[in-house]
């Protein structure tokens, strides 16, 4: 039998990490086994769910390449079959209509002991409504006594006791299909074999085995992975930063590197820390899925995304940052090759796409604000020697690094000062800050044009410091 897993977001809002980490051990497990993917959107609530959130679903599962095989499928399609299996069902007799009113049924909650929900199966063996025609939805007719026991993949076996489950809705009064009941008929019809999906839903499981069962259908795998938890161990929520997949991608993350990342938030393959994606899909298997809840670590994921950023060859990275760019409102160099040396000299330096750009702006634009710990460094007594390097520059025949450097190690030893006395006030005209990459490489990636440029704006704004004032 060839695997077949699916991931079934419901439209009402973002695609969230933890709905994220469901998919990709849906498509791992699926890849791994040379199986098939398929995408479901569970779209039957009509009032939350919109067509920007069904969007950003698919807009987010193909940043991070989590292609699927069949679908989307979208079950506000699919009523009518939904509606078929009710009746199949009604016809069998294992379920029947319900003419209970609201009213009715509250009363009768607040009445039992305790105020338990659970239905009281007054109309199990009814045929027809008391007084007439009445509006009814269709309940699925659960055992009285018994119990059910789902073999989870992940958990192990998990009994649940039928005195626990009353004769839950699957059909509406408005002829509309309840959560459980689509997600086992979507489930049948698509011939999914395994069920990879939170623990939060092992609730639910107990119920849709029962129908899997009445419908005559082989069960599916089951394995319920564990939740996301916060650093503080809640629950994980916007409070703990970016929720949604998109957030990572507009904050300057590497899809690669939240892959990764998310992989091994709950599953693990001995030490290893870093996966490519053939890795992924060679080494998961459901027995290296932890059983207990994973913690949600952001400096752990920056550390993964930096590990990816070193790794990214420079013409990709200006294929990356190229938005970046835009969005912080920097000319695009026209110059692909050379940006790409400037992204390389600098990535040792960002965590992100988002920083990557901003290290890089000192290379980009002429607009740039000093700090002042750089201004302090443009003091009046270093600018003989400024002024000396600039000239020895200046009659350069060939800029390269290894010459800028040699004529650095002529100046200084011309001044009697160590090469930090030069180097910062050099750091400071050039970038505006007093941390960059080496300073010959600034140089050399910089340009003999905007480097002199910049040196003699330096110089000038020392002057005009050190001019006495007018009377």
């Amino acid at each position: 039998m060839s695997v077949r897993t699916r991931f079934p977001p419901s439209p009402t809002g973002a695609l969230h990490i933890g709905s994220v980490r469901t998919a990709l051990f849906n498509y791992l497990f699926a890849r791994h086994h040379g199986g098939t993917f398929v995408l479901r959107i569970e779209d039957t609530d009509r009032e939350r769910s919109t067509p920007e959130a069904t969007a950003a679903i698919l807009e987010g599962m193909q940043w991070l390449r989590l292609e699927w095989d069949e679908g989307p499928f979208f079950q506000a399609q699919r009523g009518e079959l939904y509606r078929a299996w009710a009746d199949r069902l009604l016809a069998e007799g294992r379920a029947y209509r319900c003419w209970c009113t609201p009213d009715e049924l509250e009363a009768r909650r607040k009445a039992a002991p305790g105020g338990r929900a659970g239905y009281d199966r007054t109309c199990r063996d009814r045929t027809a409504p008391p007084g007439g025609q009445a509006p009814y939805v269709v309940r699925f007719k659960a055992p009285i006594d018994g119990e059910t026991v789902v073999d989870d993949l992940v958990k192990g076996p998990v009994v649940f006791q039928h005195t626990e489950i009353d004769d839950f809705v699957i059909l509406r009064s408005d002829g509309s299909a309840i959560y459980n009941f689509c997600v086992v008929v979507d489930d049948v019809d698509m011939r999914i074999t395994h069920v990879i999906r939170g623990d939060d839903h092992l609730a639910n499981t107990p119920r849709q085995v029962l129908i899997y069962q009445a419908l005559g259908a082989p069960l599916p795998g089951f394995a319920h992975i564990p939740m996301i938890l916060g650093p503080d161990k809640a629950k994980l929520s916007k409070r703990h930063g970016a929720a949604s997949v998109l957030e990572y991608r507009d904050a300057g993350y590497l899809p690669d590197a939240l892959v990764n990342y998310l992989a091994r938030l709950g599953w693990s393959h001995g030490d290893q820390e870093l996966f490519t994606r053939r890795e992924l899909v060679d080494k998961f298997t459901l027995e290296n899925v932890g059983s207990s809840a994973a913690v949600f670590n952001p400096e752990k994921l920056l550390w993964v995304n930096f590990q990816y950023l070193k790794d990214t060859s420079p013409d990709t990275l200006v294929r990356l940052a190229a938005p970046f760019v835009a969005r912080a409102k920097l000319p695009m160099p026209s110059d692909a090759a050379w940006f790409a040396r400037a992204l390389a000299s600098v990535r040792e330096r960002a965590k992100t796409l988002d920083e990557l750009v901003a290290a890089a702006r000192f290379y980009v634009t002429d607009d740039v604000e000093m700090t002042s710990k750089a201004a302090a460094q443009l003091r009046p007594e270093i600018a003989p020697m400024l002024d000396d390097l600039t000239e020895k520059l200046a009659a350069l025949s060939a800029w390269d690094a290894a010459t800028i450097e040699s004529t650095f190690h002529d100046v200084v030893t011309r001044h009697g000062v160590g090469l930090g006395k030069l180097a910062q006030p050099v750091r400071a005209a050039l970038t505006g800050s007093t941390a960059s990459p080496g300073i010959y490489e600034v140089l050399d990636v910089l340009g003999r044009e905007k480097s002199l440029a910049r040196l003699r704006a330096a110089l000038a704004q020392i002057a005009s410091v050190s001019e006495p004032s007018s009377p």
